[in-house]
């Protein structure tokens, strides 16, 4: 059961991880350049339909794992491994906050002068998610 938790939470990264690195790195230039919301605006529709159901998995293998397989108890983080377990959901928790401000603030008032502050929040979540990935990959060598 753990390898396959492991492959289903892989494949989540991947596809988060992956689509913002897309973003950030093929759309995001392009779009700044041009001035071309449409461009974001048309990665993001499509990207969400399989990256928001990718980081919901993600976190209910990872969740399951810590719990079931690593033992991590959610009130001590004496252990590296709860150490990244920790890390990682605070690293979720800023994801989340980030993306309730791009829904509900950058994106009603987006504009092109104003296209670079949705390009500092697609730059920041895809940091977050390397940070994760890094934090992920450490569990599997006993933590941070």
């Amino acid at each position: 059961m753990f390898k396959w938790l492991i492959i289903i939470h892989v494949i989540g990264a991947t596809i988060w991880v992956g689509g913002h690195l897309l973003l950030a790195l093929r759309y995001l230039p392009e779009a700044l350049r041009d001035k071309n919301l449409e461009l974001i605006k048309a990665f993001e529709k499509k990207f969400e339909i399989i990256g928001f159901p990718a980081l919901i998995i993600q976190v209910i293998t990872g969740v399951w794992m810590a719990i079931t397989f690593y033992q991590v108890n959610f009130i001590d983080y004496s252990s590296a491994i709860a150490q990244a377990v920790g890390t990682k959901l605070i690293l979720l928790l800023a994801t989340i906050l980030l993306a309730i401000n791009v829904r509900f603030f950058v994106f009603p008032k987006l504009t092109p002068k104003n296209l670079w502050w949705l390009g500092l929040h697609i730059i920041a979540v895809t940091l977050i998610g390397i940070c994760m990935l890094y934090l992920g990959v450490s569990i599997r060598f006993g933590g941070v």
